[in-house]
């Protein structure tokens, strides 16, 4: 599949707009894993119940290790596609690739440079590097190659040419050494259509760790509508997110869409749990998944589930919200948004 000329003009849809399909990545031997029986199992049954919950609503195809294909066909249901290719790890937003809209409606398939997340330690990308193009290959769908070292998780779209960025992430020094707010604007704006970025300073405070991404906006804000965010919000002053929740929302009350529309800031609260094993957690319900006529959604075991799935269903009018627990996700590093790449329909 080749590359289309860069005259051509794209543009990244809404997350709520009609999709095709949700893609997946089971997870391989490795981090995300875990070394125990019990990790393992954990590991695969929390991907497999996203999976699955994915599938109530619309086509689901789950990329799987051939190493790992026997494990796979234990925990996945016939209602999942399944189909192999060589894995490092298993979040799909960041190692698939960000799917946008041709000028004439058609589906193309934006291929940034993944790179471990700014070439992290403990990371290893020789094989998640060329999952972008390998699910292109499998959709049929042409690839738009991007220099641009960037995941799914590190932007978030109103469909209109908005966009949320993080200075921490696209500008990172280990991402993009040397560029600028324009150029990376530049080619926000030549792949996905963004002609409007706002900026965040940072994400939550886990997300520094050593498995972290260094500030995904995908666990911070999401864009519900035009206009309309809703925003992480930590309400205990002994989490360090309560300071960085504030410092960001501010940031939002000075700028606009990109119509000139001042934001309508929705806060979800944080869950009541602080801390986990490892310290403080970033445990988030921004981090959630819109799909054909439902949103799957992050639980926790917290008194503040029920409450943040009814805010969503607000903001999602007409979806039915479906829940799954979170905690092991984010104890690997990530989220339902961090683990699915949904597929719009073409126009």
């Amino acid at each position: 599949m080749t590359d289309h000329p860069s005259t051509e003009t794209f543009r990244m849809p809404a997350e709520s707009a009609p999709q095709d399909r949700v893609w997946i990545a089971f997870p391989p031997d490795g981090y995300s894993l875990g070394d125990s029986e019990k990790a393992k199992h954990e590991a695969r049954s929390t991907w497999a119940a996203v999976a699955h919950a994915v599938a109530r609503f619309e086509p689901v195809t789950v990329v799987v290790d051939p190493a790992g294909a026997a494990d796979a066909a234990r925990y996945l249901s016939a209602d999942v596609e399944v189909v192999e290719a060589p894995l490092n790890d298993a979040w799909m937003r960041d190692i698939g690739p960000t799917f946008v809209h041709a000028a004439d409606g058609s589906v193309r398939a934006v291929d940034w440079v993944f790179n471990g997340w700014g070439g992290q330690g403990w990371t290893r990308w020789d094989k998640d590097a060329k999952i972008g193009t390998f699910v292109a290959e499998q959709a049929d769908i042409p690839v738009v190659s991007s220099a641009l070292v960037n995941e799914g998780g590190g932007i978030q779209v109103d469909g209109l040419g908005t966009v949320l960025v993080t200075e921490t992430v696209q500008l990172d020094l280990g991402r993009n050494p040397g560029l600028t707010r324009e150029a990376v604007e530049a080619e926000l704006a030549r792949t996905i259509g963004a002609t409007h970025a706002v900026w965040l300073p940072r994400g939550l405070t886990r997300d520094y760790e050593q498995f972290g991404t260094r500030g995904h906006v995908d666990i911070v804000a999401a864009i519900t509508a035009p206009g309309r965010i809703v925003l992480h919000s930590q309400r205990d002053e002994s989490h360090p997110d309560f300071q960085v929740c504030k410092e960001i929302r501010a940031v939002l009350e000075e700028s606009t869409d990109v119509a000139g529309r001042e934001w309508e800031i929705v806060e979800v609260p944080a869950p009541e749990t602080l801390k986990d094993a490892g310290g403080f957690v970033d445990y988030s319900y921004i981090n959630h998944l819109v799909v054909n006529g439902g949103v799957i959604a992050c639980s926790f075991g917290d008194p503040r589930d029920a409450d943040a799935a009814a805010i969503l269903a607000e903001q999602y009018p007409g979806r039915e919200v479906v829940t799954v627990d979170a905690r092991p996700l984010f104890e690997r590093g990530g989220g339902i948004h961090c683990i699915t790449q949904h597929q719009p329909s073409a126009r």
